[in-house]
């Protein structure tokens, strides 16, 4: 079956349009990581992940949002970063803390870099390395938690045949904030959580790339994941020949159902 017509709100809360732009950010990047291996054999994989500090409230979500973007364009174009860089990925995930109602928001990025990034120590940049550089590159007075690992290409899972590049993608194109993570059936806290995540998340654009992930994105004329079409995700012309019969469920407002 295929979706021929349907109306997204696009709000980053919804969890039908967070399907769809998961489903649209996968099948992106999976294309693009693809077409960059193909262009780049020899590039190695990296997983960086970028924290800060949780905040409180929807204000100070939306500031420490904006800071991070910032901070991460600084950060891209920092000497020894900048040297070996191919190309990047960039997500942004907000999780709710239930213990405090605290929000933490951090990166998760797919990097691309020559071979030569692990060759001497001109090249290569240790956890220790990306934690002070990140540091600096936000301005902290603390030192945040950042996590980096090389994407080795081998089978993780062997039953399903999944790849470490695949597990990266994956990772780094799943959804930026998911409603079971932040609704709790508490009306009164879950309204206040929703209320801060929309002030936080207005206008943010969680997900984008950079050097020659950015170039392949427009080369293989990709529709942006943000404000583009989410009913075909995959980017798949829809066959006129294949739609047999439409099938139109209408909402009932007295039985608070969908009806065929």
């Amino acid at each position: 079956m295929k979706l021929a017509k349907a109306w997204f709100c696009k709000s980053p809360l919804c969890p039908m349009c967070n399907w769809r732009k998961t489903m649209k950010r996968s099948i992106q990047t999976t294309k693009i990581v693809e077409e960059v291996i193909r262009q780049k054999p020899k590039a190695r994989w990296l997983f960086l992940t970028l924290t800060v500090k949780n905040v409180f409230d929807g204000k100070a979500l939306d500031k420490s949002l904006k800071v991070m973007a910032q901070g991460f364009n600084r950060l891209m174009k920092y000497k020894k970063v900048a040297q070996n860089m191919i190309g990047f990925m960039r997500s942004t995930e907000v999780t709710v803390n239930k213990k405090d109602g605290s929000y933490n928001q951090h990166m998760h990025v797919l990097l691309c870099v020559e071979s030569k990034y692990f060759k001497g120590a001109e090249n290569y940049l240790s956890q220790e390395d990306w934690t002070s550089l990140w540091q600096k590159a936000m301005k902290l007075d603390y030192v945040p938690v950042v996590h980096i690992e090389a994407v080795k290409n081998k089978k993780r899972n062997q039953k399903r045949e999944v790849t470490a590049i695949q597990v990266a993608v994956q990772e780094t194109a799943k959804y930026s904030v998911k409603d079971s993570d932040y609704l709790t059936g508490n009306l009164v806290n879950d309204l206040e959580v929703v209320k801060d995540l929309e002030e936080g998340l207005y206008r943010k654009r969680m997900i984008a790339y950079g050097g020659l992930l950015k170039k392949v994105h427009k080369q293989l004329n990709l529709d942006d994941v943000e404000d583009g079409d989410l009913i075909r995700v995959d980017d798949e012309k829809l066959n006129e020949e294949e739609i047999a019969y439409s099938i139109v469920a209408q909402w009932n407002w007295i039985l608070k159902n969908y009806f065929i």
